[in-house]
């Protein structure tokens, strides 16, 4: 069996146009400063080396074929449910059953080729756990890392994957 075509599908279900070369990605700076201290430079490097590895666009540092830039916007921690206390205290019945860690990155793409691939959005996801089991103080980094590694194949899938 023998694949051809117009040089726009690959195996990492990316499907950039042939002539779109180069890729340019700008630093996301931490608006918010609620996470940990190296969220900003996590995120960039994620996303670079994320594009690096499944397409052959190579990285340059201005004025790309695709351009993004954009920065954090949300890092919050939310209760989702109650849990019910063991006394008839106020404060104990208030004890949260779990949480979420969300996380928001604003982001500016531009498609030199394509004008109307260009957007300005939002992405965001979360991580729900259970703070008796799972504390933040000591899982936060795990959560980030998966909380970013969806927002990073979210993002490829809206440019890269046309989804």
């Amino acid at each position: 069996m023998t694949i051809s075509g117009c040089g726009v599908y690959s195996f990492t279900g990316a499907s950039i146009p042939p002539e779109v070369k180069t890729i340019s990605i700008q630093f996301f700076f931490d608006e918010v400063g609620a996470g940990p201290p190296t969220l900003s430079q996590q995120f960039t490097e994620e996303l670079r080396d994320y594009f690096q590895q499944n397409t052959t666009l190579q990285l340059v540092d201005f004025g790309g074929d695709w351009q993004f830039e954009g920065s954090i916007v949300g890092y919050s921690t939310n209760p989702l449910a109650a849990r019910a206390g063991g006394s008839e205290s106020f404060e104990d019945a208030d004890v949260s059953g779990q949480e979420r860690l969300q996380i928001t990155v604003s982001v500016s793409f531009i498609n030199l080729y394509d004008e109307t691939k260009d957007f300005n959005r939002s992405f965001s996801f979360y991580r729900d756990y259970d703070p008796q089991r799972e504390p933040l103080t000591s899982n936060e980094q795990e959560f980030v890392d998966e909380i970013l590694e969806q927002i990073v194949l979210d993002i490829f899938n809206a440019t890269a994957s046309d989804w």
